[in-house]
């Protein structure tokens, strides 16, 4: 009988066990949408500490790759889910979350990023072309307000890729500041809430128009500009800035010294 070496005969046993994947991902390989580039560690991090990811938070990776962010976002106490079509990927990326000891926080899914529900992520990572993430905007406004969302490099839409439609401005910006040759940046935008409208202001009438998170409108005969943060919302009119927060069902935006309630 021929006898088969022990480590062969572990390496069998822990495959079979799901704990060994033969497979090393190359910078670059094709994947269904867009090919897979690995997001150095020191950006990964900056992106998490951008969108201020803590252990309250659900974090939604899509295309998540090899897992790293699904992994450092589970360190950091959070649960975690990364959505990945390379099947192979998807079991590099359990074991490698397995031996960082973080699996029962760290999840993955082999699913198509475009038919996946992703809208109870309280934090949503992303490294595609704005293309693919304009696709993909409309599923993202109509996450709960607050969502904060995080983008190594590309912004979502725009016109950089001869985009007609508008561009939705990141809320921030942040470069990782170490030695960094390439994907160094990281973008983050806060889902608004919808405040756009008339309002009524102390016996005033406020109309408001909304383009993601900037407004423009009228408090009477005064233009007023101003800006949503989740549902934070700032009006600027005149020399008078009023800084306030919306209610739960939308009808009420109040501050220290005002309320304003929606006519329509």
């Amino acid at each position: 009988m021929r006898r088969i070496p022990l480590v062969v005969v572990a390496l069998i046993a822990t495959a079979a066990c799901g704990r060994y994947v033969d497979y090393t991902p190359t910078s670059g390989q094709p994947g269904k949408d867009m090919v897979w580039v690995p997001t150095p560690e020191d950006t990964v991090e900056m992106m998490l500490n951008l969108a201020n990811v803590t252990a309250t938070d659900y974090v939604i990776d899509l295309g998540s790759g090899d897992g790293r962010f699904i992994i450092a976002a589970a360190r950091r106490g959070a649960r975690a889910l990364g959505i990945e079509y390379n099947g192979d990927l998807v079991r590099l990326s359990r074991e490698r979350a397995r031996q960082a000891g973080v699996s029962r926080r760290a999840q993955f899914r082999e699913a198509d990023i475009f038919k996946t529900d992703f809208s109870q992520a309280t934090v949503l990572t992303l490294f595609m072309l704005p293309d693919l993430m304009l696709k993909i905007r409309p599923q993202i406004l109509a996450m709960r307000p607050g969502t904060r969302v995080v983008s190594n490099t590309f912004e979502i839409g725009g016109d950089e890729f001869g985009h007609e439609e508008p561009a939705w401005e990141p809320d921030e910006t942040q470069r990782v500041t170490t030695d960094c040759a390439s994907w160094c940046v990281g973008h983050l935008w806060i889902v608004p809430a919808r405040v756009d409208g008339a309002w009524n202001l102390h016996g005033t009438t406020v109309t408001l128009t909304q383009q993601f998170q900037m407004l423009s409108g009228t408090m009477g005969p005064t233009p007023v500009t101003g800006r949503v943060r989740g549902t934070s919302v700032t009006l600027f009119v005149g020399s008078r800035t009023y800084s306030g927060a919306l209610s739960p069902d939308g009808t009420t935006l109040s501050g220290v010294d005002f309320t304003a309630t929606r006519t329509r």
